[in-house]
């Protein structure tokens, strides 16, 4: 261990068909997976250099020979049935490996600067946890110095009230916001965002 922080970055495998698949339904899924292969890269270009111990959990294998190289990323394999408990099995391994701050995002945001990230772990000195707050009601990033399970049990993924919900399971411990930021799930995130007009022409 080089630090007492580390990153977790949760990537789905990028496979035709198997990624951003709502946003496939308006662009393709050839379509919808370049543009997740173009996320995948602005994440690396973002945490690449961000002062911490890193990991990749990948949603299915874990891939030796791609963009993350094992010099700057250490890599994990997602475990659990729902994303609730991916996540908290990726929390509980890094506490496990004695690491005091945690820090979670994906692989979905192009708005994500390092920034955000160095500000959750500076927040994480004094408060419990970090939330990165997304436009759809879900969040972009969570930071944690202990395990919370039950703000990973009952949720609906992928829906509006997942970060009120997180919230409520939070209401007794001091919880740092960042600034909301949108995730790209549908072709709504992005159809007015210039950098993917070049996806999007015909």
């Amino acid at each position: 261990m080089t630090h007492k922080s580390i990153l977790i970055i949760f990537t789905r495998n990028p496979i035709l068909g198997k990624v951003k698949t709502r946003l496939a339904k308006a662009v393709g899924k050839k379509t919808a997976l370049d543009i997740y292969l173009f996320l995948l890269q602005k994440t690396k270009e973002v945490t690449q250099n961000i002062h911490c111990d890193k990991v990749i959990f990948y949603s299915q294998e874990v891939l030796e020979n791609d963009l993350w190289d094992t010099t700057t990323y250490k890599k994990e394999l997602q475990v659990g049935k729902h994303l609730g408990a991916k996540m908290n099995h990726a929390f509980e391994t890094c506490f496990k490996d004695k690491y005091h701050k945690v820090v979670l995002i994906g692989s979905d945001l192009y708005d994500l600067e390092a920034s955000h990230i160095e500000e959750a772990f500076e927040k994480l000195e004094k408060k419990d946890v970090v939330i990165g707050p997304a436009t759809d009601g879900g969040y972009y990033l969570i930071g944690l110095k202990k395990t919370y399970p039950k703000i990973f049990q009952n949720k609906n993924w992928g829906t509006s009230s997942v970060r009120e919900d997180t919230l409520k399971n939070l209401e007794k411990v001091d919880v740092h916001l960042l600034p909301m930021l949108n995730d790209v799930d549908v072709i709504e995130d992005i159809e007015h965002h210039p950098a993917f007009t070049k996806f999007l022409s015909i």
